[in-house]
């Protein structure tokens, strides 16, 4: 096939994906929310509970994160500083980890990352959320929706290397040979 012929072929799937997309949202618009005890949280200034993080917002994104010990979760992080502010305009959003909060904010400002940190570090938050196997956190995010006094969970969907939460994957996917075994590093070379 020709380069025209194969990048039509690769459209009509984006145009697949794209419908799929829509047929998600439309379920996850009629899944019936699951109430969530207001859980109590560390950061670097005390104590926060889950109802806290919301700030002004009705809905709260919260980033399940496997720590600073993770490089997939620091590039998704990483990508996360960058579209803080617009996903911040319309929801309230948090990264969640079992690191202490001091190191959470050591590492933070190593990296430059803006988004507010909490630590679930002692409590069953994780694991509650499905995001805790035999003592292992496991790296997604959990949609909440403030409803009078009681918070209720929406939505919330696993991260894995080459999900639709890291453009970075996307961009490599654009590449005939794909990632190429590319992991990501803390670092890079100059």
């Amino acid at each position: 096939m020709s380069y025209k012929d194969d990048t039509a072929k690769l459209a009509d799937y984006r145009r697949q994906i794209a419908n799929l997309r829509k047929k998600m949202r439309a379920i996850q618009s009629s899944i019936q929310p699951e109430e969530v005890k207001d859980y109590e949280f560390s950061n670097t200034t005390g104590k926060r509970r889950l109802s806290e993080l919301f700030g002004t917002h009705d809905t709260l994104l919260v980033i399940h994160n496997m720590g600073a010990n993770c490089s997939h979760c620091t590039l998704w992080a990483d990508g996360f500083n960058g579209v803080y502010d617009h996903l911040r305009d319309r929801a309230a959003f948090a990264v969640i980890s079992p690191d202490a909060p001091d190191k959470q904010r050591q590492f933070a400002e190593s990296r430059g990352w803006r988004f507010p940190m909490v630590s679930n570090q002692g409590t069953s938050f994780a694991g509650d959320m499905g995001y805790s196997r035999e003592g292992h956190v496991m790296p997604g995010v959990s949609v909440f929706r403030r409803d009078g006094d009681k918070i209720l969970r929406v939505s919330d969907t696993s991260f894995s290397p080459g999900d639709d939460f890291c453009t970075v994957w996307h961009f490599f996917d654009l590449i005939p040979e794909g990632a190429a075994g590319w992991k990501p590093k803390y670092k890079y070379a100059s």
